[in-house]
């Protein structure tokens, strides 16, 4: 009987460094924050406007999804 290989997958250790949470965090606020404040260009329809709403709530909901994972044990805290 042949023996079953076991492969691990190779990784670089800067590929195992948890980023930084704070910064991307602060990241994204002031990307949603620049967002918004677009509002007040001069684009003529709203379809602009609604992008940028969209995805500016998206960023936010983001965030508040992620604290509200690690705050309930669902996703860890060294990432």
């Amino acid at each position: 009987m042949a023996a079953e290989e076991h492969h691990e997958e190779v990784y670089a250790p800067d590929q195992l460094k948890p980023g930084n949470r704070k910064r991307a965090q602060k990241g994204a606020i002031i990307s949603a924050a620049i967002m918004l404040l677009f509002f007040w260009g001069n684009q003529q329809g709203n379809t602009e406007k609604v992008w940028l709403a969209v995805i500016a709530v998206g960023l936010i909901a983001i965030i508040i999804g992620d604290a509200i994972l690690r705050r309930s044990g669902l996703r860890p805290n060294d990432q």
